[in-house]
């Protein structure tokens, strides 16, 4: 094609120069960006580092988490994960996020029981993800690190979000007494963390309805007897009453 022809393959609206891609001139005369692509890929590469991060810490704990393993793991660059990620606690971290409030949803069908031993269920499945197991694996290594342990603490935080809202709802409906939701969400989820991280057998449902059923009955036969642990912002509002 002689010099300063533009190809028939150009762009509507845009002029391109024969020798070189850019720059991309419109028909009035003005310099145009070139189209860029989606980030869909950039999304997949960065979900493959997250992912190799987990599974690392869930292999090897935090002392295993090395940037050169996880680019390898990954297939990505080194250079990729030092960018995105200059700090080893906030890889630490969005790797973890995963394993959040999504990890084990609980729905409300208006049966208590039968909604904590699906989310029982869920929650035993998803600590024993890597996700989950690398999770546990943090937990002792952040004793000693405090940026570390509140990315813990948030994580499990986030976790167990669901699981206090259904049951904050349940005491509302008077399905159960006022408790302190903490300590009770801990009492519920403790044995899911024990089974995962012993791994001796899984958690079945059978576990579940169990675990959901004792804890329960505990609960409503302490708070019977006037020896249940009070959730103070519960017991206040019913007080009060309606303002």
């Amino acid at each position: 094609m002689p010099r300063g022809r533009t190809s028939k393959h150009a762009t509507r609206g845009c002029v391109r120069h024969s020798r070189g891609r850019l720059p991309c001139v419109a028909e009035d005369g003005l310099q145009r960006e070139p189209a860029r692509r989606p980030g869909g890929r950039t999304a997949r590469v960065r979900r493959r580092i997250l992912e190799a991060a987990a599974e690392l810490i869930a292999r090897d704990g935090i002392g295993g988490l090395r940037y050169d393993r996880v680019a390898e793991l990954a297939e990505a660059n080194k250079t990729t994960v030092y960018r995105n990620w200059p700090d080893r606690n906030a890889l630490v971290a969005d790797a973890l996020a995963a394993f959040g409030a999504d990890a084990a949803p609980l729905h409300d069908s208006g049966d208590l029981h039968a909604d904590l031993v699906d989310f029982l269920e869920a929650l035993a499945a998803a600590t024993a993800n890597p996700q989950g197991r690398a999770l546990l694996n943090v937990v002792t290594s952040a004793r000693e690190d405090p940026e570390l342990r509140a990315v813990v603490d948030e994580v499990f935080d986030r976790r167990l979000a669901t699981l206090r809202d259904r049951l904050r709802t349940a005491v509302e409906r008077g399905e159960l007494p006022a408790v302190d939701l903490s300590l009770l969400g801990a009492m519920l989820a403790g044995p899911v963390q024990l089974f995962v991280s012993r791994g001796s057998r899984t958690f079945s449902r059978a576990d579940a309805h169990r675990v959901s059923a004792i804890v329960l009955a505990g609960v409503r036969t302490t708070a019977a007897h006037g020896d249940a642990s009070v959730d103070g912002g519960l017991v206040e509002a019913r007080r009060a009453g309606p303002r």
